[in-house]
């Protein structure tokens, strides 16, 4: 494709992906026909990564990061879908590493068109292609617009509110005395109070950060690199997951594992309680617990990150429930990270909200370009009682 060029759109379900030769991130807006988004939830990006009819996608490191397009669950009122892209080194700009979007049919893989926008130079984010509807048909198109001050600037001119850093705290006002009340004397209302601002959406960036302030706490969806120092983390860690009954007296037996893919998002094992060690001893399991009772950690998967093979992008941390007790009946549930030299506490993520399923993934830790890793809170349930159910759920959610 060309700038300005448009293809009719012979899928419902399409997959945008943005590669080039430097990591990016990848995004995509909602918008209305005035061409703003709703609100901040139609912003979708790593650390909001679902929407109505639109999901963001991680390529784990080893393939480009994508935007998938459901145009039969878009909701009316949405016209237009963009896809942008910046560079995720801050201040690098597209000069020499002009990217290439792919559009793909999401079911077969097969690709309807590519576009890579040319003569690129100062830009440091750019409205790389849009999926937008016309005349009740959903067609795509090649824009390659670009913008000097990053994916900020491009959220910012679709209506997007972008957290500023706060400013440097001032002296508060001393008080002010107000005269005493005449006897008699009419006096104006007081007007009301403003409302209050609506919270402000994370910058995009704002919602990575690395190990240099010690321990982080995870919320769902929320990503932390494995960096410190500026050093990526290359080293043995401990994933600990825990849990505790909901109801006293009650025996509750998870089972804990991890699925390691490659970069395509393709299963290449499964470590758990009936295959406890996988990849020539890089990753090992602590065996089964079967009642989850009992303080700390009530199984622990090792992982040696220098010696995991070159082929493995992305591993997914589960936990099943077997016998068939719903997450419902579960307290506590956690997960964390531990530096298995220090015995340093590095991440942790407890699972506050249950849903009465059998399966949940509740991390993930994916291998980037430069090398580093980096490890995202999940908590989302699924149908699934053995890990061999979850294998193509957690390969989705790469």
């Amino acid at each position: 494709m060309t700038p300005g060029s448009n293809i009719p759109l012979a899928a419902a379900r399409v997959t945008v992906d943005v590669a080039a030769p430097v990591r990016l991130d990848v995004s995509g807006l909602l918008l209305t026909a005035d061409g703003k988004v709703r609100s901040d939830d139609d912003f979708i990006f790593y650390n909001q990564p679902s929407g109505p009819g639109v999901t963001y996608r991680s390529g784990g490191g080893g393939a480009p990061d994508a935007i998938i397009v459901d145009t039969a669950a878009v909701p009316p009122g949405i016209e237009k879908i963009v896809v942008t892209a910046s560079p995720d080194a801050a201040g690098q700009t597209f000069q020499g590493i002009e990217p290439t979007a792919t559009i793909r049919d999401a079911d077969s893989g097969s690709a309807l068109a590519t576009f890579t926008p040319p003569r690129l130079g100062t830009e440091t984010a750019l409205v790389v292609v849009e999926i937008y509807l016309r005349n009740g048909q959903w067609k795509a198109r090649a824009v390659g617009q670009g913008y000097a001050d990053g994916l900020a600037g491009i959220a910012t001119d679709f209506g997007v509110t972008v957290e500023e850093p706060a400013p440097a705290p001032v002296a508060p006002p001393q008080p002010v005395v107000p005269p005493a009340p005449v006897p008699g004397a009419q006096y104006p209302a007081a007007p009301p109070a403003p409302p209050a601002p609506p919270a402000a959406a994370p910058a995009p960036g704002a919602g990575k950060v690395n190990l240099d302030k010690g321990r982080v706490s995870l919320q769902k969806n929320q990503t932390v690199s494995l960096v410190k120092g500026g050093r990526p983390l290359l080293a043995r860690v401990k994933m600990g997951l825990g849990w505790e009954p909901a109801y006293r007296g009650a025996d509750i037996d998870l089972d804990a594992s991890v699925i390691a893919y490659g970069p395509q998002r393709n299963h290449i094992d499964s470590c758990y309680f009936g295959k406890l060690t996988i990849l020539n001893g890089a990753v090992k399991h602590s065996g089964d617990n079967l009642t989850g009772e009992g303080a700390g950690d009530d199984e622990v998967i090792v992982v040696d990150l220098g010696r995991l093979p070159q082929e493995v992008t992305g591993l997914v941390f589960t936990v099943n429930s077997f016998s068939g007790q719903k997450f419902t009946e579960v307290a506590k549930a956690y997960c964390r990270l531990v530096d298995a030299t220090t015995e340093e506490e590095l991440v942790r993520f407890d699972l506050t909200h249950a849903q009465p399923q059998t399966g949940v993934m509740m991390a993930k830790l994916i291998r980037q370009f430069t090398g580093e890793w980096e490890m995202t809170a999940m908590g989302d349930f699924v149908k699934a009682r053995t890990v061999r159910n979850m294998v193509k759920p957690a390969a989705q959610a790469l």
